[in-house]
């Protein structure tokens, strides 16, 4: 004969969900210890994130809408039309246009060489063949020759074809293919007032446009000319130099020649004059040969050699200070530990006590009661996370200004990203670590699960290889800390985006999926594990 199934004999509504959650936050305020735990964890947050901010000092003073000055010798970073740091710094033929005009030109050649390593094919002085992907040689109007300025170009790259690119951060593919001898690419760019036009072409004859751009509050006046630039190549920190490298990027050298040179519209000159801009950068490194060394001309045709990108500065060590509030990671992963020990004494203090049996026989259905314990302590941790996270991000940006750093721009849905995900992140790894501590039932060992889970990854990325150190941080908890990532990539950059420069390598929202599932596996077992075993 079957045993009948238990049924609570409690009245209805007196274990449902409500019920439950209205006990379990009365649980948590009333043990004063949790509350100022919980507190503990937000000064952890906001305290660390200051102190990480104060390690990035600068002799530079950057204020947005004034010229940034240093001391010591220290060049500040240039600055684009849209404040965003940038690299301008290439060798220029140019002349002065007057209002609108046009500038054509056919290019046979483009080859690239660094001056550093003594690796295979390295040349006498230390130079070698190499690939730049985005080495650059084109036409361009630029309203001055200042580093920073406005501007836009038509190039050919060593890798990615033709592209249109303007104020740095914008880039538009036109045709495919290496340029050569034998497939050479003719570039025209006009301008109609404040719009630019970029056009190619296989043959000269047969012209696509590539794409038009409005440069807002272009001077009559401009720059236009032939420009070669080549970017600083990712050699690895262990790699030789022969000075001209910084932190593991080598200087780079770019050729290229042109021809057919065509010009129309009011060149008042009509001479060329030649300069090489930002041949004085101290944060990026170059190898722009001595004027006038660096262009020939011959029967129409020209050879010029340039060092350097137009682009925008990604960050890392070539840029002046810290780039970004990377200081928030480590406060949010200290304000973690905290939370992890709460979360803890949240669960196993029940179990210690033996008031687990109570909690149980007051509502039968465990998944439930266990259920009402997470959504508890996930909405405090959530709500006092993104408190704090919002005031780390303002304060830590605050102070990494004042003392004289860059900090990117933040948009306001970025800072409610971040702030909102943090707040997500610590409530997914509260419920994480309540249903390691329902699974093992011993504070010690639960508390330790939860740091090495947190904590561990942080500390095993610093010796470890950048490709190993992205691999943690895709497939382990911490995953979700990429939903403080703020930092720009640019397609047109080929820069280190490791965590060591503060990108991290999975999207945000997937990061915290991440966690998110191992929460989920994690609390099913131990939802799983409470109904089936005697407390």
């Amino acid at each position: 004969m079957g045993v009948a199934p238990y049924r609570s004999q409690l009245p209805v509504g007196r274990d449902g969900l409500t019920e439950l959650l209205r006990a379990e936050f009365t649980k948590f305020r009333s043990i004063r210890g949790w509350v100022i735990t919980l507190g503990v964890a937000a000064l952890l947050i906001v305290a660390f994130a200051w102190v990480g901010s104060q390690e990035h000092t600068s002799s530079c003073a950057i204020t947005p809408g004034s010229p940034s000055t240093c001391t010591s010798g220290v060049q500040p970073p240039v600055l684009g039309p849209g404040g965003e740091p940038v690299v301008d710094s290439f060798s220029f033929l140019h002349q002065p246009l007057i209002g609108n005009g046009s500038l054509s030109t056919q290019v046979t050649s483009l080859s690239e060489m660094t001056r550093s390593g003594n690796g295979p094919g390295t040349e006498s002085g230390g130079q070698r063949h190499i690939s730049v992907p985005w080495a650059k040689a084109g036409i361009i109007i630029k309203e001055t020759t200042t580093q920073g300025s406005v501007y836009a170009a038509v190039m050919v790259t060593a890798s990615h074809g033709v592209r249109m690119q303007y104020n740095y951060i914008h880039d538009t593919a036109g045709l495919p293919g290496a340029v050569s001898a034998s497939s050479p690419r003719w570039l025209r760019i006009t301008r109609v007032g404040n719009l630019i036009t970029g056009y190619d072409s296989s043959d000269g004859v047969h012209w696509t446009k590539i794409g038009s751009v409005h440069l807002t509050g272009l001077a009559e006046s401009v720059q236009a000319g032939l420009f070669v630039t080549s970017p600083a190549n990712d050699v690895g920190s262990n790699s030789p130099c022969s000075g001209t490298c910084s932190d593991g990027l080598a200087a780079t050298l770019a050729t290229a020649t042109f021809a057919q040179v065509h010009l129309a519209g009011d060149f008042p000159n009509r001479g060329w004059s030649s300069q090489v801009v930002g041949a004085d950068t101290e944060t990026y490194p170059t190898a722009q040969p001595a004027a006038p060394s660096w262009f020939r001309h011959s029967a129409g045709t020209f050879t010029i050699s340039g060092s350097g990108d137009i682009a925008p500065q990604v960050a890392g060590d070539a840029l002046n200070g810290s780039g970004d509030t990377d200081s928030l990671l480590a406060s949010g992963a200290f304000g973690l530990i905290a939370v992890i020990v709460l979360t803890t004494l949240f669960i196993t203090s029940e179990y210690r006590r033996g008031l687990i049996r109570t909690t149980l026989t007051a509502s039968p259905r465990r998944g439930r009661a266990l259920a009402a314990k997470a959504i508890v302590i996930g909405s405090v941790t959530f709500v006092t996370a993104c408190i704090a996270t919002a005031i780390a991000e303002a304060l830590s940006r605050h102070e990494l200004s004042i003392n004289g750093n860059y900090v990117f721009p933040l948009s306001t849905t970025t800072a409610v990203r971040v702030a909102i995900g943090t707040g997500l992140l610590f409530a997914i790894a509260a419920v994480l670590v309540l249903a390691i501590g329902t699974l093992l039932r011993r504070s010690a060992g639960a508390v330790v699960t939860g740091i090495v889970a947190f904590v561990l990854p942080f500390i095993l990325s610093h010796p470890l290889a950048p490709a190993a150190a992205d691999w943690l941080f895709r497939v382990t908890p911490v995953a979700a800390f990429a939903i403080q990532d703020t930092l720009p990539r640019f397609a047109q950059v080929a820069g280190s985006y490791t965590m060591q420069n503060g990108y991290y390598p999975i999207e945000p929202w997937l990061g915290l999926g991440v966690l998110a599932g191992y929460a989920a596996v994690t609390f099913g077992a131990a939802v799983w594990t409470i109904r089936r075993r005697d407390v």
